[in-house]
């Protein structure tokens, strides 16, 4: 009984405490109501430009993919399938990039303001910290798609200085006719770009699970359970 009350004071202490220190604090030492208004309206816009980024990030690729190359057919000329496309991304390119660098910095602004939760809320670092990994490896692949990109599209236009087919079905799928070096980077951008909006998909679930770590009903949960855990391990 004793432990079981010792770790309900605890987390009551752990949930309370932002409150219960804004009251203490005098608006003279400028720790008011109007900071923390300040401080929630600031994480509010990081948290809209977070989703906002990883949204654009997520459904720009599939769009490329299920819009752009799946057209490809539509156009009659071999070539013009692999141009169109990588005009198209060439395009889309920058504003993607804008959308990964603004999750990526919101994200630090978001676990920044949530360093309290890191050391307390069991989980929350785990999943912190697997999202910070998807999104550095979905900002890889995203290079190396674009990458994966360029080598097609100016291996064709070689190919068509040389005056080869290329015999294409779209901008990542080859036909039997491709030539070799051409299908090559066509079926390893085929893979590739699938592996981007999985990754940006994967960091949108864990900002959502992040997201519901914040109610009260989540943070009482954790805190008790790490909390519990440490007994159990103290003896």
């Amino acid at each position: 009984m004793l432990c079981r009350y010792a770790v309900c004071r605890t987390v009551h202490r752990v949930v309370t405490r932002p409150v219960t220190d804004r009251n203490r604090r005098s608006p003279e030492r400028g720790h008011g109501s109007g900071d923390s208004v300040k401080r929630n309206d600031k994480h509010a816009v990081a948290q809209a430009v977070h989703d906002l980024g990883s949204a654009l990030w997520f459904g720009g690729s599939v769009m490329g993919i299920v819009g752009v190359h799946e057209a490809g057919p539509e156009l009659e000329s071999d070539i013009d399938r692999i141009r169109v496309a990588s005009a198209a991304w060439r395009r889309f390119g920058p504003v993607e990039w804008a959308g990964i660098v603004a999750s990526a910095l919101a994200g630090l602004r978001l676990t920044k303001s949530s360093a309290s939760r890191l050391a307390t809320q069991r989980g929350f670092g785990s999943v912190g910290a697997l999202k910070a990994g998807l999104t550095l490896a979905g900002a890889a692949a995203t290079a190396y798609s674009a990458y994966l990109g360029s080598r097609i599209s100016a291996l064709a236009e070689q190919t068509r200085e040389k005056g080869q087919i290329t015999a294409v079905k779209d901008a990542t799928e080859p036909t039997a006719a491709t030539p070799p070096d051409l299908a090559s980077l066509q079926r390893r951008q085929r893979y590739f770009q699938w592996v981007v909006p999985l990754l940006a998909g994967a960091n949108i679930a864990c900002g959502s699970y992040l997201v519901q770590s914040y109610r009260p009903g989540a943070t009482v949960r954790e805190v008790m359970g790490r909390l519990l855990a440490k007994r159990r391990a103290s003896t």
